[in-house]
């Protein structure tokens, strides 16, 4: 039998679907960041090569985080259709998948989340300066003993009955949507303490927007350091705003001058606290929301903004709006990719998964600012879920041609059709934090060792007539 060589192999698979995938996402990627190096892992052109392992890597995300195993029955079934066999086993795909780095996938995505930023019409609020979000979120790992050693589930749940959890701080470019970079955790680190790990990817006189938990001396202060000015809510249950006392610029709109706090903040190290300056002048508006379905009818914002001139008090009020996008973001990625559990047994892995998920969130924004900038619309206006069953489809559809010419027509059409079909403009639009999905089996509250099922309906109306007559 004549023994298969690595290039006899390979040539059916330029048919398959995460091929196509390949082809039209690869110049989104910096240049040559996927080829194998000589000297370390992936050095040999085989099966599962770099590029290979990480396109198959994606076309699993994109499907929803499918399993490993339908990754290589693809493989399998279409070298099939030409006479050769591969074994089925996903383990090579998985260890293909660990010799990843863990800092070219972030560097992936932060090159994407830039490529989508300049396929984005320029702002014009708050003089055109570029808006970033802070936010975070947690996801669920899978329960292995590795993953409870690095990040533990709450103190309050028995052991085996819940899951470790992993910590997000992201940061979000707001006019495309996204992500810039992002760290993690566990439930045991404060979210400020992970927001600091990622000022280094803001420039100058960029606007970082933030709920009230990053409402924080320390953090507003570094950031003014590198002259980036940053847009809070105030958290009014502790920190009480008296307008009275602070230099008026309009009808609840004042300059205060906060003091340094005697407390230090256990994310900041001894030398850097001690060099933050001892006072902060800040600006405190609030805001009246009128729009219809907003819970909160009024809100309090702090600034470094402090020119009204430069920045009247309804463009910071319509900036901070703004962040809500990136709690849509989050919801994109958690549950129209389904991120909110990650399948990885490792904490190694399961950080990569995240990086892949990432990527494939930006991958989807810059075919969303493209499409939007081809129909002059705004980013947000495309359908992220519309994104990606298009980009499914028209893979599957590419796949089935040989010209090139069809494959370039039906990306274009694929591209225009995202901005032919736009999201209506929902303007104050409720989107409450609740689920009306109702679960038929209760919930699991002890180890399921020790975890007897519940009786059977008849069982039940058995032990209740045993009980009516005095029998129990």
């Amino acid at each position: 039998m004549k023994p298969r060589s690595a290039k006899g192999i390979l040539k059916p698979l330029r048919q398959a679907t995460l091929c196509q995938i390949e082809t039209r996402l690869q110049p989104m990627l910096p240049p040559g960041c996927l080829d194998n190096n000589p000297s370390k892992a992936h050095s040999r052109k085989r099966l599962l090569p770099l590029n290979r392992t990480f396109w198959c890597w994606l076309w699993q995300i994109l499907q929803c985080n499918t399993a490993c195993r339908e990754v290589m029955k693809q493989l399998s079934m279409l070298l099939k259709l030409h006479g050769r066999s591969i074994n089925e086993n996903s383990s090579a795909y998985c260890q293909s998948r660990r010799l990843i780095p863990l800092e070219l996938l972030r560097r992936i995505y932060a090159h994407l989340a830039q490529k989508a930023w300049t396929h984005t019409p320029q702002a014009t609020l708050l003089r055109g300066r570029r808006l970033h979000g802070l936010d975070g979120t947690s996801v669920r790992l899978a329960d292995t003993a590795a993953n409870q050693k690095d990040f533990p589930q709450t103190s309050n749940q028995k052991p085996g009955t819940g899951f470790p959890i992993m910590k997000i701080a992201a940061l979000f470019c707001i006019a495309s949507g996204a992500i810039l970079a992002h760290a993690t955790g566990s439930l045991w680190n404060s979210e400020l303490s992970l927001a600091a790990q990622l000022l280094g990817f803001l420039r100058a006189q960029d606007v970082l927007i933030a709920d009230r938990g990053f409402c924080n001396y320390a953090l507003v202060v570094l950031l003014g350091q590198n002259k980036i000015d940053v847009i809070t809510r105030v958290p009014t249950a502790i920190r009480k705003i008296d307008f009275r006392k602070g230099k008026r610029l309009g009808s609840k709109d004042a300059l205060f001058v906060w003091n340094k706090p005697k407390v230090r903040c256990k994310w900041l190290p001894v030398d850097q606290w001690l060099g933050l300056s001892q006072t902060l002048r800040v600006r405190v508006l609030r805001v009246r929301v009128r729009l219809p379905g907003i819970r909160v009818r009024q809100i309090t914002l702090m600034t470094t903004l402090l020119d009204p001139v430069l920045y009247p008090a309804e463009e910071i009020a319509k900036a901070y709006r703004m962040r809500w996008r990136q709690e849509m973001c989050f919801d994109d990625l958690k549950t129209t990719l389904e991120m909110a559990h990650l399948k990885s047994l490792s904490p190694a892995m399961a950080r990569k998964e995240l990086s892949m998920f990432l990527i494939a969130h930006n991958v989807l924004r810059c075919l969303m600012a493209q499409a939007a900038a081809q129909a002059d619309l705004q980013p947000q206006q495309i359908s992220f879920k519309g994104a990606l069953d298009g980009l499914r489809q028209c893979s599957i559809a590419m796949a089935q041609t040989r010209s090139k010419s069809v494959r370039k027509t039906l990306w274009r059409q694929f591209i225009k059709g995202l901005g032919d079909d736009p999201v209506p403009q929902r303007e104050g639009r409720s989107e409450p934090r609740a689920v009306k999905r109702i679960y038929k089996y209760q919930k699991l509250n002890k180890h399921r060792r020790l975890y007897k099922d519940r009786p059977s309906r008849n069982q039940r109306r058995r032990q209740q007539r045993r009980h009516n007559r005095g029998l129990i």
